[in-house]
């Protein structure tokens, strides 16, 4: 059908509407069409509220909560279709079905407008949802009048040849409702199926992760392809088109695909996973979720950093869990001369035991290692199994046991002294002959 033809099919349209709009009868069936809605607004202001309150004591159902509030925002169009079957009802047995027909479409619409908005509302994108509401309630209302082959031949009739294939507008709404329809779908399955996989105590988080990942993508790529190929489009034809953009998002769009790439790598070579406790570049913390394009670490003060996965592969990292629990920490120390380095090293490892997060089953160790300027030097090693808890707070606490047990043996911590000579020189620049020696001068140790 071309342009001239559906305008005089739309002009008898005209015709036939304006005599039916001019018989007395649809007067009086649009009088009792803005009652009823009338009635249906006011019922609604007063029932709302009620039934949302109670809606909202639902727990524990966030899916059904949503679509129960979406039915209470739209009681007033539940109301309406309600009063329009029974004023159906009640005309159609006291007088002519021909009389109540516009009736008749006016609850179809509404009933298709009901269902229509309370089901987009699965979609969380209020603007994609509204968009295909209104999609596909005009194509339902298409429907009902009765002109959608109408519609449909003026659509396809818009049409650009490419090639061999032949792109109409009607193929392009087609293409795009399925195509959203099949990957709103697909969504849905790959993030069930990955929540299934995560649950898998048979796997390892990094494989339990691809393979949710995997599934995604998959999902989504086939998807595509079977809603373009239902409606008729060969997907041969893009090969040039997809192949240039192609070229031109791996030039646009290197740093997106090296994280994509070293996203997979990293997966694979399983170096790091969720719950790991790692450092980089001067962030420690523990990784919580790992990304198509990012891995997600959390540090001990709160903070969540987004770093990309290729700094994973090109950066020296610390996973300070990759092959053990285990991880071991140093405590250097001094204590005075006087001490019995045999007597210090025995209670230094008492103090280390004495703290909770400390590794019982790998017993600390002590060793002597320097004579210093001021002070015998040791070193103090222990072990932990949760580093994700902090390093700096377990090291504190070794240090306040270590203070508390020298206090009780005597055993003292030595400050370093330091000798200062000042020289008077007489008048005629020769050195005097008496040099005034200061001594004392004390200087705490960091």
């Amino acid at each position: 059908m071309n342009l001239e033809s559906f305008v005089a099919e739309l002009q008898s349209w005209a015709t036939l509407a304006l005599s039916y709009l001019t018989a007395p009868w649809f007067a009086y069936q649009l009088a009792i069409i803005v009652v009823l809605f009338g009635l249906a607004k006011l019922l609604s202001l007063r029932v709302e509220p009620r039934l949302e309150a109670r809606a909202r004591e639902i727990r524990g159902h966030p899916g059904l909560l949503r679509v129960v509030v979406a039915l209470l925002r739209r009681i007033e169009w539940i109301f309406f279709s309600l009063f329009l079957f029974i004023a159906l009802t009640v005309m159609r047995s006291v007088t002519w079905p021909s009389r109540s027909h516009f009736i008749a479409i006016a609850l179809s619409l509404s009933l298709a407008w009901l269902f229509v908005s309370v089901l987009s509302r699965v979609i969380r994108n209020r603007l994609v949802a509204r968009t295909l509401s209104w999609l596909a309630w005009i194509y339902v209302a298409l429907v009902i009048l009765g002109f959608d082959d109408e519609a449909g031949t003026f659509l396809d009739s818009l049409a650009l040849p490419l090639g061999e294939m032949r792109l109409s507008l009607l193929l392009i709404l087609k293409a795009v409702l399925l195509l959203f329809a099949t990957v709103w779908v697909a969504v849905v399955l790959g993030r069930y199926f990955d929540e299934q996989v995560q649950k898998s105590d048979e796997l390892t988080p990094s494989i339990r992760v691809l393979i949710g990942k995997v599934a995604k993508f998959g999902l989504i790529l086939v998807a595509g392809t079977v809603a373009l190929s239902s409606v008729g489009i060969d997907l041969s034809a893009f090969t040039v088109f997809t192949g240039a953009v192609g070229l031109g998002l791996g030039f646009g769009l290197q740093k997106v695909i090296s994280n994509f790439i070293s996203g997979i790598i990293i997966l694979l070579d399983k170096s790091i996973k969720p719950g790991d406790t790692i450092s980089l570049e001067g962030t420690f913390g523990w990784i919580r979720e790992l990304r198509a394009r990012f891995v997600s670490v959390v540090t001990r003060d709160g903070r969540e950093y987004l770093i990309p996965n290729e700094d994973f592969i090109t950066h020296r990292v610390i996973n300070w869990s990759f092959s053990d629990e285990l991880v071991r920490l140093d405590v250097n120390f001094g204590v005075s001369y006087d001490a019995d380095p045999h007597e210090v090293s025995k209670l230094a490892i008492e103090a280390a035991m004495t703290v909770g997060r400390v590794e019982g089953s790998r017993r600390p160790v002590c060793w002597l290692t320097g004579f210093g300027d001021s002070s015998l030097d040791f070193v103090l090693r222990f072990w932990i199994r949760d580093p994700q808890q902090g390093l700096t707070n377990v090291r504190g606490k070794v240090l306040l046991a270590l203070w508390d047990t020298f206090k009780e043996n005597n055993v003292g911590i030595p400050y370093p002294h330091r000798e200062i000579i000042l020289k008077k020189e007489t008048g005629n620049g020769l050195p005097a002959e008496a040099f005034q020696e200061v001594r004392g001068k004390q200087e705490e140790i960091d």
